[in-house]
C-alpha cells in the first residue's frame, strides 16, 4: 500500500471523529442554552454596557450619579426610563444632574407620576433634556448662548456673575468621569414643551 494511502486510512477517520465530536458539544450547548424556556425563568432587563462591572478604569457618569447620595431619585428616574445604557456609551457626554431637592422642588406627584410605566416616553424626553455631546467645563460654558441638548431641543446658558445657568439651573459643581462630565445643577432642567 502506498503510504498516501495508508496516510488516508490514518487521517480521515481522526477527522470524522473530529467533527462527530464537535457536533455533539455545539448539540449539547444548543440544548443547553435553551433549557431555561418554559420553565417560567425570565431573563433580566439588566442587559448591555451599563451593567458590565469594571473596577480599573474611571467611572463613567453613570457610575459617577449612582455613586452620589444626592442623586438617587435621578438614578430611579434614568432606571424607570431605560436609559443606563445610553450613559455609558464612549461619549464625551455632558450630564447636567439634578440633586434629590432639585427633583422634590417640582410640584407634589410629578416625579411619582413619571416613574410611572405609561409615562416612559415622557420621561425619558426630560432625562435627555438634560444630556448634551461634549465635555466642557464650566468655564468653557460660559462662551456658549445655549445647547443642542440630547431629546433634540435647546437649552440656554445664562451667566451671572461667576455663576453658569443651564435651562434656568445652577452648576454647583462638577465631576469628571471616563466617558465626559457629570455637572450637578440645583433645579430639574424641564423642556420648552414639559415648562
Amino acid at each position: 500500500m502506498k503510504a498516501t494511502t495508508r496516510l488516508k486510512f490514518l487521517v480521515y477517520p481522526l477527522l470524522l471523529l473530529f467533527l462527530a465530536v464537535g457536533c455533539n458539544s455545539a448539540n449539547k450547548t444548543d440544548k443547553s442554552s435553551n433549557s431555561t424556556e418554559g420553565v417560567g425563568i425570565e431573563t433580566k432587563k439588566e442587559q448591555g454596557q451599563a451593567f458590565i462591572e469594571n473596577d480599573e478604569s474611571t467611572p463613567n457618569v453613570l457610575q459617577i450619579a449612582i455613586g452620589s447620595q444626592d442623586h438617587t431619585t435621578l438614578v430611579a428616574a434614568v432606571q424607570a426610563a431605560d436609559l443606563e445604557n445610553a450613559l455609558v456609551n464612549a461619549g464625551p457626554l455632558m450630564v447636567f444632574a439634578p440633586t434629590n431637592d432639585a427633583f422634590a422642588a417640582l410640584p407634589e406627584g410629578t416625579v411619582e407620576n413619571l416613574l410611572k410605566p405609561e409615562n416612559k416616553d415622557a420621561l425619558a424626553n426630560i432625562l435627555k433634556h438634560h444630556v448634551t455631546p461634549g465635555n466642557y467645563s464650566k468655564e468653557f460654558l460660559k462662551k456658549f448662548k445655549k445647547l443642542g441638548q440630547a431629546n433634540g431641543q435647546d437649552a440656554l446658558i445664562e451667566v451671572k456673575g461667576e455663576d453658569v445657568y443651564v435651562g434656568g439651573a445652577k452648576i454647583l459643581g462638577s465631576v469628571s468621569g471616563g466617558n465626559g462630565i457629570v455637572h450637578v445643577v440645583d433645579k430639574v432642567i424641564l423642556p420648552p414643551s414639559e415648562e
